[in-house]
């Protein structure tokens, strides 16, 4: 096998009993990481953004830990499901639902209502639950979401498209709607700021001077709007928190006064996007080995499957990255695929049949949608396996 090495262990011989393809978290990375997220966020405690995990007992790990506070999920399935095993009893989905089943099974549900709030943006969501359970149904937890993008000029917009909510006007207004609906509880304001958290500042030269400048103006934008919508939200609800940031903007968020609670889960497991900011670096604690299958020249070891691409905008950023033996490169033509994976660079030339290499995902839980278990590794051996969400039998998009 290859001498693959990371500190004073070797992933080649920790798993050496293990076939690939297989992924693993290294442990004291991922402690070591959440020891980081939390001296970022400055004393405001770090709900959890569970997609970025994908891995319950990962997740439980956190939540154990000092500092973490929450679950942030991507779907009221998913809510639902991490409530009833016990894992967490403060969550807050992220995005809307109209998932009629699940509004269903929550409303039936006294205990599961009061641990979840729901997402909303607009009256129209409101008007899906009503659908869903009838008008006189139980009152539903809910937190608005307003757009934390920047709109530098007219026509222009820097940032996810999420909410319509822009103005504190218009939060006060959509707050105002949801204290009069009968069978609606507003308990929380939520604001993702994509273009600061989720854009790595750390490029070279001019590009990474220009993504650093937008970043500022962005944040000087939006801080004091984010105080006003809360504010004007204030106004008509009793507010329990203020969700805001992510990974990537942990230290700017967490210094505004409005915010009472920050969002992270990337920074846990280190992907490849997230090598690229100036303000931090994660340890990669995810990492997923296949194994090299041919040898079509002296210069390029191919390896077993490996087309892990990630979501987002289609480019090189989202293919998986080669980390160890350092020295290899995907090729420009081919990329990572479906079934095989050629890899290239110096190391490429000493790599064997049945080698393996070791790569990040560019992204953090998207890595659990194409394995059913983590083998969790700490002082340089296995000590445990956990399932993935898949490994659980659990989709949730």
């Amino acid at each position: 096998m290859g001498r693959v090495t990371t500190g004073n262990a070797s992933y080649d011989s920790a798993t050496k009993h293990l076939d690939p393809p297989l992924a693993i978290v290294d442990l004291d990375a991922f402690d070591a990481n959440a020891e980081d997220l939390t001296r970022r966020a400055a004393g405001l405690p770090v709900r959890l953004a569970s997609k970025s995990v994908r891995c319950r007992h990962l997740l439980e790990r956190a939540l154990a830990r000092p500092g973490f506070r929450g679950v942030l999920a991507y779907s009221l399935a998913e809510a639902l499901w991490l409530f009833q095993q016990g894992s967490c009893d403060d969550i807050v989905v992220g995005y809307p639902s109209v998932d009629h089943s699940a509004l269903r099974a929550l409303a039936a549900d006294d205990a599961a209502r009061a641990a979840i709030a729901i997402m909303v943006d607009s009256p129209e969501h409101l008007d899906v639950v009503d659908a869903a359970l009838g008008r006189e149904h139980p009152e539903i937890r809910v937190c608005l979401e307003f757009d934390a993008s920047w709109r530098p000029l007219p026509g222009v917009h820097v940032g996810t498209r999420r909410s319509p909510v822009f103005t504190p006007r218009q939060a006060g207004r959509l707050a105002a709607t949801i204290a009069a609906r009968r069978g609606f509880r507003l308990v929380g304001v939520m604001g993702y700021e994509g273009q600061i958290a989720g854009v790595p500042d750390g490029a070279p030269g001019v590009r990474g001077a220009v993504v650093r400048s937008m970043q500022r103006r962005s944040a000087a934008e939006l801080a004091p709007r984010r105080a006003a919508v809360v504010e004007a939200v204030r106004a008509v609800a009793d507010l329990e928190f203020v969700n805001a940031g992510g990974t990537g903007s942990l230290e700017l968020t967490s210094a505004e006064p409005a915010v009472t609670e920050v969002t992270a889960g990337s920074g846990l497991l280190g992907p490849a996007l997230f090598s690229r900011y100036s303000r931090f670096t994660p340890r990669p604690a995810a990492l997923f080995a296949l194994p090299v299958v041919r040898r079509p020249t002296s210069r390029i070891a191919t390896l077993f499957a490996g087309g892990y691409v990630a979501s987002g905008k289609a480019g090189p950023s989202r293919l998986p990255s080669p980390y160890l033996p350092s020295g290899l490169r995907l090729l420009g033509v081919e990329g990572a695929g479906e079934v095989q994976t050629p890899v290239t660079g110096g190391a490429a030339r000493s790599l064997r049949l049945g080698d393996r290499v070791w790569l990040r995902h560019a992204k953090s839980g998207e890595l659990a949608e194409h394995f059913t278990e983590y083998h969790l590794l700490s002082s340089g051996r296995v000590v445990s396996t956990a399932p993935t969400y898949r490994g659980e039998g659990e989709c949730f998009g």
